[in-house]
């Protein structure tokens, strides 16, 4: 059985992702912005953050599939859903629920480098370090966590507690201890 231990809270999720619009505004004013979110774990964050930005964007989105069984991704990584918005020339803005190994982040941006945008820019809501297999960092990130499994506010265990509005960690136990 899992418990749930509260990391974050609706108020602290809230502060932090209006403090993220604010620095991401002013770091793209004036740029044409193109804000990518991955499906299907960012959209709350990709709703919540763009309701607070000061600067025109478009939005779209992605969705990856790593081939692989169980927990375990093959590190095939494709597309099961590409952009629809032409990004050359444009500033990007990559919008992710979590950034675990790098590797989907690492597809990403090497797919997206190949349409040619001004820039690729990454904005994370979790920024988990404990399984890091590539050397990606994101420009913007919500919470740094280092390790444990982390769900709510989007992010999921077998699409269970994604609609939680608070971020929590799973603990493996019963609750005899």
């Amino acid at each position: 059985m899992e418990k749930k231990e509260l990391l974050y809270s609706q108020e602290r999720i809230a502060g932090r992702v209006k403090a993220l619009a604010d620095l991401i505004s002013r770091d793209l004013e004036g740029q044409e912005v193109v804000l990518i979110g991955v499906l299907k774990g960012a959209f709350i964050f990709l709703a919540d953050l763009v309701r607070h930005l000061k600067i025109p964007h478009t939005v779209d989105f992605v969705r990856l599939a790593s081939y692989g069984s169980g927990s375990v991704s093959s590190g095939e990584i494709t597309f099961s859903k590409d952009i629809e918005i032409d990004v050359e020339g444009k500033s990007v803005l990559i919008v992710e629920d979590i950034i675990d190994t790098g590797e989907s982040i690492a597809f990403l941006q090497g797919r997206l480098k190949e349409r040619r945008p001004a820039s690729i820019r990454v904005c994370a809501l979790i920024d988990k370090r404990e399984r890091r297999e590539r050397a990606v960092t994101a420009d913007y990130v919500g919470f740094a966590v280092d390790k444990g499994f982390i769900v709510g506010y989007g992010l999921d265990f077998n699409e269970k507690f994604r609609c939680l509005p608070e971020i929590y960690v799973i603990r493996e136990g019963n609750s005899d201890h």
